[in-house]
């Protein structure tokens, strides 16, 4: 009988068991934590509330002081690891003062009981509260392990306030991580949970309770400890401490940004805290110092090109100020970019074998279809070098160059999936004058692939992230002769910094329509910045020019960058590139020609660069006594003599910006018709190809369409054909009005040289 039942207790103590694991409950599930964000170094930048406005901060046991741990046993339960859950000596002791005796209130509990009261939110204080904690804490103990149940307190015990938790604790009252407590921190945080409302600081001072209870703490310390000294103990005063008044909210933006797109946990940040705090002094200086011009907001990003990482983010001048409608991130907001672009357009073009750096490009007045783009200052330089139509931000050359490209602008972007972008046509040519829109995050990631070779890369804004998949968007070569020509700039800096030590900087500015938005962008080092002046609201202000308006503050945050860049460790190591060095006529930029009188060196990429011979240096025969041009040489009769022969329309801005150009000799009757070797063709202008023009007889300035084309610089005259029917004749550049019956046309424009220009037109007759 006797066996029975102890039979029959075994099996019901085995059932109570294997109830209460059936029944596990959860240590931290129902709690939510805060979340804290560091820079790269550790330092607190944020801790978030957690959603019952706690700070409670997630820290495993592996993340967590020594000291800390065996200065919170030693205070609160020694037996920890030798008791089931309960200490009934203890217990007994606790019922019998504070029942019996009556002499004040004793604790009695472990701290897996502690544990049960804060995870069950039990009542304790009544014998029935205080018998449903052990019994819980019974249930804990059975279900986890002691590591586990330490942990859970650890995370969960009370630190004045609303700081819970070691790791919140570290963070508010030392802005430590609570791996990197000392024995008296350690100490301090250990006597917390058993007063903390008495021993939680309330000022920049350890409270004298806690100060008290760390002091007994370390007197048991010492005699555990006899090697250790009395300072290590810090026992002299009381210890510095912070409140949750204290907490750092730095690099808001930048933070906001991080906390929105990575899940749940504590994060490490890229970024450098002293060149954040940098940024914004000089961000919010800038915008100060120019209030008089209107100027009220700006943003700035700075990024390391080598690894990626975003190591300053300024999203507004104030993030406090609503007026500037601070909160808002100017740095992932999309906007326009203005010419801040072109440098990718060049880069493709280079690759693409159109252009090298000293090519020569035109910039005129051109038409693009029904796009007609003008510069921003209204003005046309006529032919210059790729290098300065870059520099100079010209827009015709730009537009030319992008629609003359495989792969123009509108696939970079769509290849690094720009958000919002819509389909190629809804752009038209004006994409590479700012039509599409992107943030500055997406603008700066551009330049930064410039700065690895042309390999695009996602940022990275938290430590130990993954490195995104790479897109090579042009090839070494051309990114880096793109951030050549980008360096030639040089002379302009003097503005804005100290010529003695200035280093190259490859910037661009960008200027939106409507003066909305100033921007500049550049590589310095191996440092990638860009600057925004502009109102969120889309405000325009004449103000708003990136040269003048977000310029000088890029220039202020490159010299703070000079202690840096004078290191080997801020200096950009160049991928390596196979490029070489070709000489190339100065005047045209294309291969030295026999009468070419001067020539400059360029860098080409080999098998890609064009290299065609020079067509502006011609040699005539000129009649010594009529100084008319001749056919063909005649001994004492004619001289050679070498002339600019220019395109009729760049040829007219010469004239008009008054840059003299020695003029051709007129031809001699006998040579009407002489073959000059390199002329050019004529360029039309109007009408378009493939166009259907509609006339209105009803509209007098609608019934006829302009014939309009440029030729070369040796022709004096155009004759325009419909067929074999001559329609006049009239000077290069010059309109010739024609009205036409409906149908289609292959129309000519044959030049007195004989070179002809083909294009086929429809005509429709409308009411």
């Amino acid at each position: 009988m006797r066996r029975k039942l102890l039979v029959a207790l075994g099996l019901a103590a085995a059932s109570s068991v294997a109830v209460v694991r059936l029944a596990r409950p959860t240590l931290l599930e129902p709690y939510g934590f805060s979340r804290a964000v560091s820079d790269r170094d550790g330092n607190l930048l944020r801790l978030t509330l957690a959603p019952d406005q706690t700070f409670r901060v997630y820290t495993p046991l592996s993340g967590i002081s020594p000291w800390l741990v065996d200065s919170t046993l030693a205070f609160e339960d020694r037996q920890f690891y030798r008791h089931p859950g309960v200490n009934p000596v203890a217990l007994a002791k606790a019922f019998a003062h504070t029942y019996l005796f009556r002499d004040g209130r004793r604790g009695g509990s472990t701290l897996t009981m502690q544990l049960a009261r804060l995870r069950f939110g039990i009542d304790s204080r009544s014998p029935a509260g205080k018998a449903w904690q052990v019994l819980r804490a019974l249930q804990l103990e059975l279900c986890y392990s002691k590591k586990e149940l330490l942990e859970a307190y650890l995370n969960l015990a009370p630190y004045g306030g609303n700081v819970e938790g070691v790791g919140a604790a570290s963070l508010v009252y030392f802005h430590k991580d609570p791996l990197a407590l000392s024995l008296p921190e350690a100490m301090a945080l250990a006597v917390m949970p058993q007063s903390p409302t008495r021993r939680a600081p309330d000022g920049a001072l350890e409270a004298e309770g806690s100060r008290a209870a760390r002091k007994k703490l370390a007197a048991q310390y010492l005699h555990e400890h006899p090697g250790v000294g009395l300072e290590t103990l810090a026992l002299d005063a009381p210890l510095a401490l912070h409140t949750p008044r204290d907490l750092p909210f730095l690099a808001p933006h930048a933070v906001e940004r991080a906390l929105a797109g990575h899940g749940g946990g504590p994060l490490t940040l890229t970024l450098d805290r002293a060149l954040q705090s940098q940024l914004e002094r000089k961000v919010a200086q800038y915008v100060e110092r120019r209030a008089g011009d209107g100027i009220h907001n700006a943003a700035a990003l700075l990024v390391d090109t080598e690894t990626a990482e975003v190591l300053a983010h300024v999203g507004s001048a104030d993030f406090a100020n609503a007026a500037i409608l601070g909160q808002v991130d100017g740095v992932v907001a999309p906007r326009s970019p203005g010419s801040a672009l072109k440098p990718l357009v060049y880069a493709r073009a280079l690759d693409e074998g159109l252009i090298h750096p000293l090519s020569l490009l035109k910039d005129v007045p051109m038409r693009f279809g029904a796009y007609n783009p003008e510069n921003f200052d209204s003005q046309y330089l006529g032919p210059l070098s790729a290098t300065d139509a870059l520099v100079k931000s010209r827009n015709v050359p730009a537009v030319d160059l992008n629609l003359k490209l495989a792969r123009g602008l509108h696939e970079v972007l769509r290849q690094v999936e720009v958000k919002g972008l819509r389909d190629k046509e809804y752009y038209g040519a004006g994409i590479v004058l700012g039509a599409v829109e992107v943030s500055m995050e997406e603008l700066v990631q551009l330049y930064v692939a410039l700065a690895r070779g042309g390999s695009w890369t996602p940022l990275k804004r938290v430590r130990g992230e993954a490195d995104g998949r790479p897109r090579q968007l042009v090839s070494p070569e051309a990114a880096e002769l793109t951030l050549g020509m980008l360096l030639s700039q040089g002379s302009a800096l003097d503005r804005w910094t100290t010529p003695r030590d200035s280093f190259p900087v490859a910037w661009k500015t960008g200027t939106s329509y409507a003066f909305r938005d100033a921007w500049t962008v550049g590589v310095v080092g191996r440092y990638a910045l860009a600057v925004w002046v502009g109102n969120f609201d889309g405000a325009s202000n004449p103000s708003f020019v990136g040269r003048t308006a977000a310029a000088p503050l890029f220039f202020d945050i490159v010299d703070g960058l000079r202690p840096r860049l004078a290191t080997a460790e801020g200096r950009r190591r160049a991928p390596p590139v196979r490029l070489a060095e070709a000489e190339v006529c100065a005047v045209s930029g294309k291969r030295p020609g026999p009468f070419c009188a001067r020539t400059a060196k360029t860098q080409v990429i080999p098998g890609v660069s064009p290299i065609e011979a020079c067509d502006v240096h011609r040699e005539f025969q000129v009649d010594v006594s009529t100084g008319q041009r001749r056919c063909h040489a005649s001994p004492g009769q004619t001289r050679a003599e070498v002339f600019e022969v220019w395109p009729s329309d760049v040829a007219r801005l010469f004239d008009r910006a008054g840059l003299a150009r020695r003029p051709l000799p007129p031809p001699g009757e006998e040579c009407q018709s002489d073959d000059i070797v390199g002329e050019r063709p004529p360029r039309i202008l109007s009408p378009q190809a493939e166009m259907t023009y509609q006339l209105r007889r009803d509209q007098p300035d609608r019934n006829h369409l302009p014939l309009v084309a440029h030729a070369d610089g040796a022709a004096h005259r155009l004759t325009w054909f419909a067929g074999s029917e001559a329609l006049g004749t009239v000077k290069p550049g010059e309109p010739l009005e024609w009205t036409a019956p409906s149908g289609r046309y292959q129309l000519r424009a044959v030049d007195d040289r004989g070179n002809v220009a083909r294009v086929a037109v429809t005509v429709r007759w409308v009411e």
